[in-house]
């Protein structure tokens, strides 16, 4: 419980991080997040363009083949009075020029023969020649023109910039404060001439404000020269051709200063915060093209012209007029406005509503807590099919909007928040995992041997009931006397001293990599080569036998020098094939090996109590042993049994008190061995000097009874 209140507490805090970084990113807006946006928002376009509509606007294309019959531009501004009256002659609307005329012709015969230096007589007949500028100015002055100029972010570096609008037939209403600041604000401007500009109805601002990638995904309507508004080409075309004097700018509300609507006599255009209008564009369409060549030869149906809103623009790449659109296509720039005049003249609009940064933010916020939650709680699969199918339903969403209702909503931003989220929160729960099977790992090396514990983690499908046969060396131990030391003492002393013990001993087993079968009271059981084989099983069954008899006689002769009568420890080592793995039911089962090996390390361990000794090493283990100091116990025949098993005494290196030498031992037990007659007298001899060697006690006990040879029954366990 302590662990997952843990959790809960880290994926609370969790949450609040993600839904925090995640609103700090919708509010600061970032540049690689505009990207993201802008790509799905341009990937919608891909997948569902603009259905193109039969409207009256045209473009006047001043392609590569009028440059190859007209000639080089620019052209004589006398060719371009041409122009606008052939296109008024066809009944067009208005006309507007995506050209900035800031400059006089230098084609124009008067200003050409005006640089020269004339007598008064020469300057009179200089006003008799042909002014090209003043044929443009008084064929605009015959139709409803609109020029063109340009916004500079720069201050005025040449003599072409002013600080001012030019000629402004219209004027600003502001529905709520007025709010010049909202819009895209450039210092300086660079007009047509005076005397172009006195002749049109209107001029508007050619400058797009691209975004970073340089994609024209927007028409500014209105701009602001300093902190005075002005229109957009678009724009300016619009009130010309509906005759209206007024643009309505309606702010959006709250504090900060935005807009909301652009008015232009019947047409109620909704925009973003900066007053610009989002485009969606169609497909590439050669008819809304008219080449310029066609027209200054009469060549052009009047039908494709008569009440059309007409813009004079460039396709032909030495003029540099081209842009890139979201369709990721290379297209003039004329046709961004010529696209923006369809969708309001058709009253088809992309909207970005006021209320959708809001609505984001709060997806972000929500959806952060929610997929943290999942990812800590939640099954690991539904977890992930719960977080994938949150992400594909906003991206769903976000295209749904798209599509059906025309809606720019940012899917993107919530979508990768909710995704970095989840993989958050899948990491925390993947290390509060590891974190609770390292604690499950040491709780339960507490109960189960480390060993068997780590194979488990490594092996979950060995945890079968079933077995399968191996050789295995087992260590079985049993602590004298205890009963008889509770009985004595203060039990809760007694169970200190035993759990200390126990420790020790478990801890020794556990060094040597053995598994802890179990503990019957201050009985041990020890496997070696189980459940991870061990090819030198038999060397570490004795080893561990060896240092646990060291152990335990240091421990127990400590406690007897302090008064306390702790016994003495019995072991027993043997070595066979026995069947090892799960035995139980499906309630319960208990991993332990089965067969007469088993019983027979047992019985060794027991058979100490009738020897005399400590411990007793079966030859099955000793044989596969490797410089190991041994004496012959004898062939014994354990009860139950009919076939001797031969038996040794391990020894350590130095010898314990009252031991008789390894080697006079050894021919004493040869010469009982072999019926020799000399046996008897031997060992009484070694009797004599070591009153206190177990095995030399036996032997003498059993040659006084005439019990000759080696081979010992025993009538008990």
């Amino acid at each position: 419980m302590k662990r997952m209140l843990s959790l809960r507490s880290v994926a609370a805090l969790l949450s609040l991080a993600t839904a925090a970084l995640g609103l700090l990113l919708v509010l600061a807006d970032p540049l690689a997040l505009q990207a993201l946006r802008h790509h799905g928002f341009d990937q919608y376009q891909r997948w569902q363009p603009r259905a193109f509509e039969a409207v009256p606007v045209r473009i006047i294309d001043i392609d590569e083949a009028s440059l190859e019959k007209i000639g080089q531009w620019p052209w004589p501004r006398h060719r371009l009075a041409q122009l606008v009256d052939q296109l008024g002659a066809k009944g067009a609307a208005v006309i507007g020029f995506d050209v900035v005329f800031a400059e006089p012709d230098r084609t124009s015969p008067r200003r050409a023969v005006a640089e020269w230096a004339l007598s008064p007589t020469q300057a009179r007949t200089l006003e008799n020649l042909p002014d090209h500028d003043a044929s443009f100015a008084a064929a605009i002055a015959r139709h409803d023109v609109v020029l063109g100029f340009a916004l500079r972010s720069d201050a005025a570096a040449s003599p072409l910039q002013q600080a001012t609008p030019p000629n402004a037939p219209y004027r600003y209403v502001w529905v709520g404060e007025p709010s010049p600041q909202a819009l895209h604000a450039f210092p300086t401007a660079v007009p047509p001439l005076p005397l172009l500009d006195a002749a049109a109805k209107g001029s508007g601002v050619l400058t797009f404000v691209p975004d970073g990638d340089g994609v024209v995904r927007r028409v500014p309507l209105v701009l602001a020269l300093a902190s005075t508004p002005v229109p957009s080409l678009s724009a300016e075309l619009l009130r010309v051709a509906q005759g209206t004097d007024n643009y309505i700018l309606r702010r959006a509300e709250g504090e900060a200063p935005a807009l909301a609507e652009v008015r232009i006599g019947q047409a109620n255009v909704p925009t973003n915060a900066r007053g610009e209008m989002w485009l969606h564009y169609t497909t590439e369409q050669p008819q809304r093209y008219v080449p310029a060549w066609k027209v200054l030869a009469g060549d052009v149906d009047p039908a494709l012209l008569e009440g059309h809103i007409v813009l004079v623009g460039a396709s032909a790449q030495g003029l540099m007029d081209l842009r890139f659109n979201p369709l990721g296509r290379v297209m003039p720039g004329v046709e961004a406005h010529a696209q923006a005049l369809e969708q309001v003249l058709s009253g088809h609009y992309l909207n970005r509503p006021s209320w959708a940064l809001a609505a984001e933010a709060l997806a972000v916020v929500l959806g952060c807590v929610a997929v943290v939650w999942i990812g800590a709680f939640v099954p690991s699969l539904w977890a992930a099919a719960l977080a994938l199918g949150m992400v594909g339903g906003v991206l769903w969403g976000g295209w749904s909007a798209f599509s059906n209702h025309r809606l720019l909503l940012d899917s993107f931003t919530p979508a990768l928040a909710w995704a970095m989220a989840f993989v958050l929160a899948s990491l925390c729960r993947h290390f509060w995992s590891e974190r609770q099977q390292r604690w499950v790992k040491e709780a339960f090396s507490r109960y189960v041997s480390p060993n068997r514990v780590e194979y488990l983690m490594k092996n979950p499908g060995q945890l079968e009931l079933g077995g399968k046969r191996q050789q295995c060396s087992f260590v079985f131990t049993d602590l004298a006397g205890f009963t008889s030391l509770m009985e004595s003492i203060d039990p809760a002393e007694a169970v200190t001293l035993l759990n200390r013990y126990l420790e020790e001993m478990i801890s020794i087993a556990f060094r040597h990599h053995g598994t802890l079968d179990r503990i019957v009271g201050d009985a041990l059981a020890i496997m070696f080569s189980a459940p991870v084989v061990q090819p030198d099983h038999a060397q570490r069954a004795l080893d561990c036998a060896m240092e646990m008899h060291a152990f335990a006689t240091g421990y127990a002769e400590d406690l007897q020098a302090r008064g306390i009568a702790f016994g003495h420890t019995r072991f027993g080592v043997h070595t066979g094939e026995v069947i090892v793995g799960n035995f139980g039911g499906g309630a319960i089962f208990d991993y332990r090996a089965l067969g007469d090996p088993v019983n027979t390390a047992a019985r060794l361990e027991s058979v100490n109590k009738h020897l005399g000794t400590l411990i007793c090493a079966s030859e099955a283990t000793l044989s596969a042993c490797a410089n190991v100091s041994a004496r012959p116990v004898g062939q014994l025949v354990l009860k139950g049994k009919r076939a001797a098993l031969k038996v040794f005494e391990p020894l350590p290196e130095e010898l314990p008190l009252g031991y008789a030498p390894t080697d006079l031992y050894q021919s004493a037990y040869e010469a009982v061995r072999d019926g020799d007659e000399q046996a008897q007298a031997q060992f009484e001899g070694l009797y004599e000097r070591y009153p206190l060697d177990p095995l030399v006690n036996l032997y003498c006990a059993r040659l006084a009874q005439n019990e000759l040879g080696d081979r010992i029954v025993l009538s008990s366990k």
